[in-house]
């Protein structure tokens, strides 16, 4: 599905004179830093909306000739920056018409609330609470560009919290708000056998970290290992027919954690793609990674025991086949030692260190890390 950045004019793009029209040439200035971090944004999959109110726009107290002249110098000057957008929702109404295509009202967004875009993963970028209603209207999340302390009184008093995900004064910290947002999932699996959730955040930034249940002991032990060694934030909740057997918890969890890590990455755009080797007492493991988005497996592991606590060990190889097959990657381990517990724990800790390799930024970088440029 499509996502969109909704992104209001006045007082966000460009900056609001106290008369709060901008009627000429003269009154023309781009909000600091709106310009770069637009640039940032582009190429990450949103369509560019503006969306903004005029008010009365076309009559006698706003004329038409007064009002293109600067917007197509906005426009002009975005575009030679490499910002276009695709599309512009300009309301004309005045704030008594009560019109419905007037913001935080939705009339003017009827192309984007018939199914095609997924307005959860869209944000609206604004400086006033009406654009954080809109926000909450349109079932996106909102972006309020006001210093904090203003902006959240300003929440408080509008009963809109709920519907902002972020208040700043900073549009660099908007972009990079966004750009880390793709890296923050919630994946539910439901099958007969098993109901499955799974939160990531691949920048370890959630609030949620350390709640892991499985109904195995050993399994919420491994991945606790993958949260800490890895530097995510994890919170896995699964309910098995562990009545049955272990396996289907073992591979739905693998399933929807794989799914979970390929979601999370979005374009892959800057990360380092590629993952690390460890030794733990009289065991080492080396585990090697890449999210190149081809799947192949190799596994040259082997246990002497039956069970490492209440887990199967066979079931160690399948749970990192069905991760590597939902995650789309390339995916090879080896492990050597004699104490099975600590074969096991080597594997999932070499796993979680070369996950965090692999998914790190690399800098300021937002290439996509192929010669082809797509992965």
């Amino acid at each position: 599905m499509k996502k969109a950045l909704f992104i209001d004019r006045d007082g966000t793009v460009i900056a609001e004179p106290a008369d709060e029209q901008i009627d000429s040439l003269e009154k023309l200035a781009f909000v600091p830093g709106a310009i770069s971090a637009l640039k940032a944004l582009t190429g990450l999959g949103f369509d560019l909306v503006l969306a903004t109110n005029q008010d009365g726009l076309g009559t006698a107290s706003f004329p038409e000739e007064t009002f293109w002249p600067a917007h197509e110098k906005m426009l002009s000057t975005l575009r030679g920056e490499g910002v276009a957008f695709d599309d512009q929702l300009i309301d004309r109404s005045f704030p008594h018409d009560n019109a419905p295509t007037r913001k935080p009202g939705t009339g003017m967004f009827g192309r984007y609330t018939g199914g095609e875009y997924d307005l959860a993963a869209s944000y609206v970028i604004g400086d006033r609470v009406t654009d954080i209603l809109l926000a909450r209207n349109l079932g996106a999340r909102g972006i309020l560009l006001a210093p904090a302390a203003e902006g959240l009184r300003m929440l408080d008093e509008a009963g809109a919290a709920d519907a902002c995900a972020l208040v700043t004064d900073s549009w660099a910290e908007i972009a990079e708000f966004i750009r880390r947002g793709e890296r923050r999932v919630e994946i539910r699996r439901e099958t007969r056998e098993t109901q499955i959730i799974v939160r990531l955040d691949l920048d370890g930034r959630g609030d949620f970290n350390g709640e892991i249940s499985t109904g195995l002991r050993f399994l919420d032990h491994m991945l606790a290992q993958i949260a800490h060694h890895g530097g995510v934030a994890l919170a896995v909740d699964a309910k098995g027919d562990l009545d049955i057997d272990e396996h289907h918890t073992m591979e739905d969890v693998a399933i929807t954690l794989g799914e979970a890590i390929d979601r999370a990455l979005g374009s892959k755009a800057g990360i380092a793609r590629y993952g690390f080797a460890l030794p733990m007492d009289d065991c080492r493991a080396l585990v090697l990674l890449d999210f190149g988005g081809r799947i192949d497996f190799e596994w040259d592991a082997e246990f002497r025991r039956e069970r490492v606590g209440d887990v199967p060990t066979e079931l160690f190889r399948h749970f990192f086949h069905s991760l590597c097959c939902s995650a789309r990657c390339n995916l090879q381990i080896s492990a050597r030692g004699d104490n099975d517990h600590h074969k096991a724990e080597a594997i999932f800790k070499a796993f979680a260190r070369a996950l965090r390799m692999a998914v790190g930024r690399q800098g300021f970088g937002y290439d996509i890390p192929s010669s082809k440029g797509v992965l």
